[in-house]
């Protein structure tokens, strides 16, 4: 039976089983959040580029993120199996430590002001952002190359609208269990463990906000902090019901939608809270606005 079974090379994405006029509704929905993303980010990532006061480790680190949110929901379009697969796990799992080393940068900021500047050095911040680059890469890869290895004898239908690695394993002939569990130890690594240490850097800096005598000051740190929190809380959540949950056939259209979300609304969300919030990021786009205006 096996000897006659023939090789899959090819996937039919199912995409959202809706009615006609709720795909449409759908489609319009998430094509404008899409537009909003690349702008938004694109606007954050040309005004720390351009604009020397922002030339710091944190909108450093901010720019590899919207770079990121540019990538990850341009990185669903549907093209060839394995470079699809490859960059939407690799920039899931960049995000994750990005914003991990975020947290960490603030922490520096707030617990140890006085250090901040020894401590988070330009060698230091570059080294951070090529490990995040590095490690979401070859995490990915891995994944990738287990794929790879497996036979796929049918159905070819993947009911998904994108060639997600969960979907994808389901369709495969072989023994899986390898692959289940490299997902499993990537979801802890990946999600878990950068989970557990933001949860642990905020609580410091909610122990060090605490301590501040001034109310306007303690006001603003914790407004700031809250903020970033929500939006980590927010993808790490999300990504930890789609990745870490076990599958269930009854919830799957949900799932879908809620991937939808985590790939688009997300990233809008970031430079929203990170950057529009941020006081000197809204007086560099106001600089902006003054240079065109004078020309």
């Amino acid at each position: 039976m096996e000897g006659n079974q023939s090789q899959i090379t090819e996937f039919i994405l199912v995409g959202f089983q809706l009615s006609k006029n709720m795909e449409l509704l759908l489609f319009g929905i998430f094509s404008l959040l899409y537009v909003c993303n690349l702008l938004a980010n694109g606007m954050i990532l040309g005004l720390i580029c351009f604009d020397p006061r922002l030339h710091s480790p944190m909108y450093f680190f901010l720019s590899h993120l919207a770079i990121i949110d540019i990538s990850f929901p341009s990185s669903n379009l549907p093209t060839f199996l394995e470079n699809l697969m490859l960059f939407n796990l690799t920039f899931g799992s960049i995000e994750c430590l990005i914003l991990l080393v975020m947290s960490y940068d603030r922490y520096v900021a707030i617990c140890h002001p006085l250090q901040y500047t020894v401590i988070m050095n330009w060698r230091v911040c570059s080294i951070l952002a090529i490990a995040c680059w590095a490690c979401g890469f070859a995490l990915a890869l891995v994944q990738v190359i287990l794929l790879l290895r497996l036979p796929f004898c049918g159905p070819q239908k993947v009911n998904h609208f994108l060639c997600d690695i969960r979907s994808v394993l389901k369709l495969a002939c072989g023994d899986i269990w390898i692959n289940e569990m490299f997902l499993f130890a990537d979801g802890v690594l990946i999600l878990v463990g950068p989970l557990a240490l933001v949860l642990v850097s905020y609580m410091h800096i909610l122990w060090a906000i605490l301590k501040i005598q001034s109310k306007e000051g303690r006001k603003k740190a914790f407004s700031t902090c809250s903020s970033h929190l929500c939006v980590v809380g927010f993808y790490f959540g999300l990504a930890m019901i789609v990745y870490m949950v076990p599958d269930n056939s009854q919830q799957e259209e949900h799932l879908k939608i809620l991937f939808l979300f985590y790939t688009l609304f997300n990233p809008l969300l970031n430079p929203l809270v990170y950057s529009v919030r941020n006081a000197q990021v809204k007086a560099a786009f106001h600089r902006v606005l003054q240079k065109k205006r004078t020309v």
